[in-house]
């Protein structure tokens, strides 16, 4: 399924079953998941009927955000978005069936009248490249048609453009991308891009909600041959623990499962499929300087190891660079590691080279937790007068 034609018929297969999932309802393209009822009364039965999800991400938003909905199909999750993310937040639905599209845009003003605002826009493109407009495009061929190999050239150096110069999803613009039972209906050859893009548009500190498909085996060429198990979630649907991999090798951190669908939704040929819904966050990047602190993690595990491959031993004051000791003190981490500042802080401009690559144990002489003590007696400090500490 790795080549440019498979890539193309399964995009055919996908827009073709729904678009008629836009027209109708279509029950096997969709999990049964259960909503904040706060969120659907201001939506038209239209919207809840096409719902084609196996997840609810929109439980990750926050006030405030500005939110990208990849595959936002009718727009149920965009117009939960909405009301979550508030006035001073965005929402943004990129879905590449027109006929969905037009769904989404004609109850626009109707809820945008009953929630008090209006914060929910919808754009026409390919998740695996949120750069390209794919309406720009449109207009473009409409005053230059494609008939000669010169037309086509030009085509192609419109949308290099169009992506450098207007990108549909600018760089390091999105607080919080959902999806919601999308990723799989995108080709093979196409899902390494689509995680790279959900990597590209996010701000330093933002993060992912992802709901998706996924299968404990791998499966077979012959599955995956079949145009009509791709439109229904199955054929392109990753194995558990490859999934989680794609995040991380996108560059994401952090990545957890956060739901977990025990029964299986489906199963076939002895593979069982269920919904995931996994979270991860954007801001390793950067380089890695010493400023002698140090970092404790709290445990329940004896040991564990981050993405980047620094081993945490539990109570061990471990050295990092600033990168990774800011990193700890954020979400996801924060619970579970103590940060121990230097004894003598280093200034920026005195910071040398950090060695993430190694493994080091934090002298306590340099982190006294930034404090130098002189000998104190037990009890003396940190209890209240008359008090105890015990």
């Amino acid at each position: 399924m790795n080549t440019p034609q498979a890539a193309a018929d399964v995009l055919d297969s996908v827009r073709e079953r729904y678009a008629r999932g836009a027209a109708a309802q279509v029950p096997e393209l969709c999990c049964p998941v259960a909503y904040d009822a706060r969120y659907l009364a201001v939506l038209p039965p239209e919207i809840l009927e096409r719902d084609y999800g196996c997840g609810d991400p929109s439980r990750f938003v926050r006030r405030g955000d500005v939110v990208l909905d990849l595959g936002s199909g009718a727009g149920k999750i965009c117009y939960i978005a909405s009301q979550i993310a508030g006035p001073e937040g965005r929402v943004i639905g990129v879905d590449a069936t027109p006929e969905m599209l037009a769904l989404a845009r004609a109850h626009r003003d109707a809820i945008a009248a009953r929630i008090g605002w209006s914060n929910v826009e919808f754009r026409r493109g390919r998740i695996q490249d949120l750069a390209l407009d794919l309406e720009r495009v449109e207009s473009f061929l409409a005053r230059r048609p494609v008939r000669t190999l010169d037309d086509l050239a030009a085509l192609r150096s419109e949308e290099a453009r169009l992506a450098r110069e207007e990108p549909m999803i600018a760089s390091g613009s999105v607080d919080l991308v959902l999806s919601n039972c999308v990723l799989n209906l995108v080709a093979g050859a196409d899902k390494r891009a689509l995680f790279a893009e959900i990597h590209r548009v996010l701000k330093r500190g933002g993060r992912c909600a992802i709901s998706d498909i996924v299968c404990d085996e791998d499966v077979p060429d012959e599955l995956q041959r079949d145009p009509e198990l791709w439109t229904g979630c199955i054929s392109g649907a990753l194995r558990e623990d490859r999934f989680l991999d794609a995040f991380a090798d996108a560059g994401l951190y952090g990545v957890e499962i956060a739901a977990y669908q025990r029964e299986p939704w489906a199963v076939v040929r002895g593979i069982e499929f269920r919904s995931l819904t996994v979270v991860a966050w954007k801001g390793k990047e950067g380089p890695c300087k010493e400023h002698n602190e140090a970092v404790i993690y709290n445990g329940p595990w004896k040991r564990v190891v981050d993405d980047d491959g620094h081993v945490l031993e539990r109570g061990v004051r471990t050295a990092v660079c600033r990168k990774t000791f800011e990193l700890y003190g954020r979400e996801p981490y924060g619970a579970q590691i103590t940060q121990v500042a230097p004894l003598v802080p280093i200034a920026p401009e005195d910071a040398r080279e950090f060695d993430c690559r190694r493994n080091a144990v934090r002298s306590a002489a340099e982190t006294k937790f930034g404090v130098q003590r002189a000998d104190v007696a037990p009890g003396a400090s940190g209890c209240e007068p008359g008090g105890s500490c015990c």
